[in-house]
């Protein structure tokens, strides 16, 4: 079975003043770089980067990184990515659908603290199948990443619209939550003052 990480980095991140795929760290190493790090790092075998707002600057990004020449890393454009996080989320699977993945792991850009133990917690702690369908969980608040089957993509696919995501269709269809508030607290960065 392979997992395919599909990182949803999209948007305009107007609180910010930002977009966040733009973002560095406190030590200057973009959040792009590290959340793709710790998607492979982790176990997935290979990620998709959905950006959308400035997205040649993030592909440049990817290029100052050397993250661009990775043959793990195929990098998308989600037209409408100004409709919602759910719009990021159908052009990442959309583009997985064309692989050989058996489930997609996504995750968001905005997380500093979920690294690759979280992943790893996640892929071990759920059978990586095309019916899988889990979440991580922070002190029992849910959170991302978010593992998705095969079987569940078009479900995800027609139900993602704005900023809705694939909530509602996890929580109409039975999903296995994974605790990880030992290992981060799962927030994301929405303004500078959370850097």
């Amino acid at each position: 079975m392979t997992v395919l990480g599909v990182l949803l980095a999209a948007g305009a991140g107007r609180r910010m003043g930002t977009p966040k795929v733009l973002l560095r760290d406190e030590t200057g190493i973009p959040c792009v770089a590290r959340a793709i790090g710790a998607l492979l790092d982790g176990g997935c075998d290979s990620v998709v980067v959905v950006t959308g707002a400035s997205a040649d600057a993030a592909t440049g990004l990817l290029d100052e990184t050397g993250w661009s020449d990775d043959p793990a890393l195929d990098v998308v454009v989600a037209e409408d990515w100004d409709e919602g996080m759910g719009e990021s989320l159908r052009a990442g699977l959309s583009a997985a659908v064309g692989t050989s993945a058996s489930c997609a792991l996504v995750s968001l850009v905005d997380l500093p603290d979920v690294g690759s133990d979280v992943v790893e917690r996640l892929l071990g702690q759920t059978l990586c199948d095309k019916t899988a369908l889990a979440r991580a969980t922070y002190g029992g608040r849910i959170g991302h990443p978010v593992l998705l089957g095969r079987d569940h993509w078009a479900g995800v696919i027609e139900s993602a619209h704005g900023d809705k995501g694939a909530r509602e269709y996890l929580e109409a269809n039975r999903s296995v939550s994974v605790e990880c508030g030992d290992l981060a607290t799962g927030r994301d960065v929405d303004s500078p003052e959370d850097l």
